[in-house]
C-alpha cells in the first residue's frame, strides 16, 4: 500500500481511483445502487462547503451517530477534510448517555441517520452546545436540515476537482487530530481517545500490507462505524479499489452476504460463533443431519493443519465432506469469501478450531481504539490459530513484570480528551501505553492475548483465573449464548449464563418440557442438569483452581440494548455484576456465614 500520511491522503487516493461503483447501498425498494469514487468527492466537497458556511474551524467537534450507510463515509471525510474533528457515538446509546458524550466534547453539530435519532437528540439538546442538527433521511423536521439538501446538486460536478478544497485537503498534517472516540465504558466511564490522521495513516499502511486486496473484491460493512476497528476496515477496503457495501442492520446480513457475495469477511467473534450456532443448531433438528455434521467435522480436524496453511485438502474424505457439509457453510456467505477475519474482542480457540474443521481459515487480529487500531494481525501469508498474529513491523512491545503488554509507536494516541490524570496513568515513566491485556510471546513472534488485565480474578487463596478463555468454552456450546465468570477474592470460581433461548426452547420441546415463561424454563430441573453438564465437560480441562463451582442461568438473554453487552459485543463486567449481585451473594452465602 502507498504511504499517506493522514486521513486525507487516504481520502484523496480513494477520489482519484475513478471507481464506478466504490460504494454500494440499498435503495427504498432494496436495490442496490452504486455511488463512485467522483460522487464520494463531490458530495465530500458540498457537505464541507456547508460545515465552512456555518462557522466550523479546524478543530471543531461534529458528532455522528448513524448506521452504517454511505453518508456515514461522506460525513466522517467531510469532517476531516477542513480539519474538524468528528465524534463517532453509537445510535444505540440512551439519549442520556449521548447528552453526556455531546457536552463533554463540545459538537457544534450532530449528523444523525432516522426520525428516531433525531427525536433523541431532541430531547436531550438544550443540554447540549449543539448549534445545528442533519437528517441523513429525507423527512420533515422543524429543526433538522436534510443531508439531501446540502448535498444537491453535487454529482453534477462530475469528476472535476476544486483546488481550493484539494489544498484545504493537503493543509491537514499527521499530528492534527483527526477524531474523538469514547471507549465503551466496560469497567468505567467513557474516555474520549484523541486519535490524530498520522496515527491511523501509519496504523493502516502497515495492517493491510500484507493483503492482496483486489479490484475485484468486495466487502460488506455491517459492524458499527463508531467503533474504530470497522471504521479503519473500511479505510483500507476503500482505498484498496474492492466494492464495499453498506449493510445497517445485522439482522439484514445473511440476505445481504447472498446478494453481494462478498470475497472479505470482516467480523467480531460473537458472528462467527452465532452462525456456529446456527448450523449446530440446524443440525440437531435430526439424527442423520447431526451424525453427519460430527463426521464431517472429524474429517476436517485431521485436515485441519492444511486448512490453517491456507491450502485446500486433496483427500476423497474431505472433498466428500466439503461437497456434503462444509459447502453449505461457505455458501451461507456468499461463497466467495478469500479472507475470513476477527477482531475487536477475543477469538475462542473451539470457536476458530471448529471453523478451521469446516474449511474456513479465520485470521484473527488484535488491538485496541487507543492504538488506531490494530497492534498485531495474523495474515495470508502468516498465521497461526490460537495467537492474535505478529506485531506490525512499526511498534515496540515488551512485556511488564505481571505480564501486561505495553506498546510505543506511531499509531499510539496522545491521551484521553480532557483527561490529564487518566491519560498518566495510561503510560509507564518511559511513555509505554498500558494496554491492559495479559499477553506472551512464542518463540516465532506470534502474540498471544490471554485476557484483561482488570478482569483477571484472583481467589482468596491467591490464585489468577483468567476469565475469558473459560467464558469462550462455554460459548462454544449451541445452548449457551453468553457466559460470565465471577469470584473474585472469594474462594472458587461460578458462572451466570445467559442461553441461546432460540436453541434451548427447541432443546426443551424436544424433551418434553413445557415451560410458559424463560424463567420457569431456566428454573426447571433437566434443565439445570443439562447445563450442569456443559459446565462439568469445560471444568474436565480446566486446572483445580479455575473450576467452576456454581452456575446460575439467568432468564435474560443479554444483548446491546439491554445493556450487558458493549457494542463490539464485550461483557459489561460492572453491569452484570451489579444487576445479579444477590445471585453472585448466592453463590458464596456460606463463606459469609463462615466469617461470621
Amino acid at each position: 500500500m502507498t504511504t499517506l500520511k493522514t486521513l486525507n491522503d487516504f481520502f484523496l487516493h480513494i477520489a482519484s481511483a475513478n471507481s464506478a461503483k466504490a460504494i454500494l447501498y440499498q435503495d427504498a425498494n432494496g436495490v442496490w445502487q452504486p455511488i463512485s469514487s467522483a460522487q464520494i468527492y463531490q458530495r465530500t466537497r458540498a457537505l464541507a462547503q456547508a460545515f465552512l458556511s456555518w462557522g466550523i474551524q479546524k478543530g471543531d467537534r461534529i458528532a455522528i451517530l448513524a448506521e452504517n450507510r454511505w453518508e456515514w463515509a461522506v460525513s466522517d471525510f467531510a469532517v476531516l477534510s477542513i480539519g474538524a474533528i468528528d465524534v463517532p457515538i453509537y445510535p444505540t446509546l440512551t439519549a442520556e448517555q449521548t447528552s453526556i458524550l455531546l457536552q463533554d466534547s463540545a459538537c457544534r453539530i450532530a449528523i444523525v441517520s432516522t426520525r428516531a435519532m433525531y427525536d433523541k437528540i431532541e430531547s436531550i439538546r438544550s443540554q447540549t452546545p449543539l448549534e445545528h442538527v442533519i437528517l441523513m433521511d429525507d423527512e420533515g423536521t422543524p429543526d433538522a436540515v436534510p443531508i439531501s439538501t446540502l448535498l444537491r446538486g453535487a454529482d453534477a460536478f462530475g469528476t472535476a476537482h476544486d483546488p481550493e478544497f484539494d489544498a484545504r485537503l493537503r493543509s491537514i498534517q499527521p499530528q492534527d487530530i483527526a477524531t474523538l472516540i469514547y471507549t465503551s465504558g466496560t469497567t468505567g466511564e467513557p474516555k474520549g481517545v484523541m486519535l490524530s490522521h498520522g496515527n491511523i495513516a501509519t496504523n493502516l499502511t502497515i495492517a493491510g500490507q500484507d493483503f492482496d486486496f483486489k479490484t475485484t473484491d468486495s466487502w460488506i460493512s455491517f459492524l458499527p462505524l463508531s467503533h474504530i476497528t470497522a471504521r479503519a476496515l473500511d479505510y483500507i477496503l476503500l482505498i484498496s479499489g474492492p466494492t464495499l457495501a453498506y449493510c445497517p442492520a445485522f439482522d439484514k446480513l445473511p440476505q445481504t452476504m447472498l446478494q453481494i457475495k462478498p470475497t472479505v469477511f470482516v467480523a467480531v467473534p460473537r458472528v462467527y460463533e452465532k452462525i456456529l450456532q446456527a448450523v449446530e443448531q440446524k443440525a440437531a433438528l435430526s439424527a442423520t443431519k447431526r451424525n453427519l455434521l460430527r463426521w464431517a467435522l472429524g474429517v476436517g480436524h485431521r485436515r485441519q493443519q492444511l486448512i490453517l496453511a491456507g491450502k485446500q485438502p486433496a483427500s476423497p474424505f474431505w472433498k466428500l465432506a466439503n461437497k456434503l457439509v462444509f459447502s453449505k457453510i461457505y455458501a451461507a456467505f456468499g461463497g466467495r469469501v478469500r479472507y475470513f477475519v476477527s477482531g475487536g474482542a477475543p477469538l475462542g480457540m473451539d470457536t476458530a478450531s471448529w471453523f478451521a474443521d469446516a474449511g474456513i481459515r479465520i485470521l484473527e487480529a488484535y488491538g485496541l481504539t487507543e492504538t488506531s487500531p490494530v497492534i498485531a494481525i495474523n495474515t495470508p501469508k502468516s498465521s497461526r490459530i490460537g495467537a492474535v498474529g505478529k506485531v506490525l513491523s512499526n511498534l515496540e512491545i515488551k512485556l511488564a513484570e505481571d505480564g501486561e503488554l505495553l506498546v510505543r509507536g506511531p499509531s499510539v494516541f496522545s491521551g484521553y480528551w480532557h483527561k490529564p490524570v487518566a491519560t498518566a496513568e495510561a503510560f509507564d515513566e518511559e511513555g509505554w501505553f498500558r494496554t491492559g491485556d495479559i499477553a506472551h510471546l512464542d518463540a516465532d513472534g506470534f502474540l498471544y492475548v490471554t485476557d484483561r488485565k482488570k478482569e483477571l480474578l484472583k481467589t482468596s487463596g491467591g490464585k489468577l483465573i483468567a476469565p475469558q478463555p473459560i467464558e469462550n468454552q462455554l460459548k462454544a456450546n449451541l445452548l449457551v449464548a453468553q457466559a460470565a465468570l465471577v469470584g473474585d477474592k472469594h474462594k472458587f470460581a461460578s458462572v451466570l449464563i445467559s442461553p441461546n433461548f432460540a436453541a434451548l426452547e427447541e432443546w426443551a420441546r424436544h424433551h418434553g418440557i413445557e415451560a410458559l415463561t424463560r424463567r420457569q424454563l431456566v428454573s426447571d430441573q433437566r434443565v439445570l442438569d443439562e447445563y450442569q453438564q456443559i459446565v462439568s465437560h469445560v471444568n474436565a480441562k480446566l486446572a483445580n483452581f479455575e473450576s467452576i463451582k456454581r452456575i446460575k442461568v439467568v432468564a435474560e438473554e443479554w444483548s446491546i440494548d439491554t445493556g450487558e453487552l458493549t457494542p463490539s459485543m464485550k461483557l459489561k463486567r460492572r453491569v452484570i455484576a451489579e444487576r445479579y449481585a444477590e445471585e453472585i451473594a448466592t453463590f458464596y452465602c456460606d463463606e459469609a456465614v463462615a466469617h461470621a
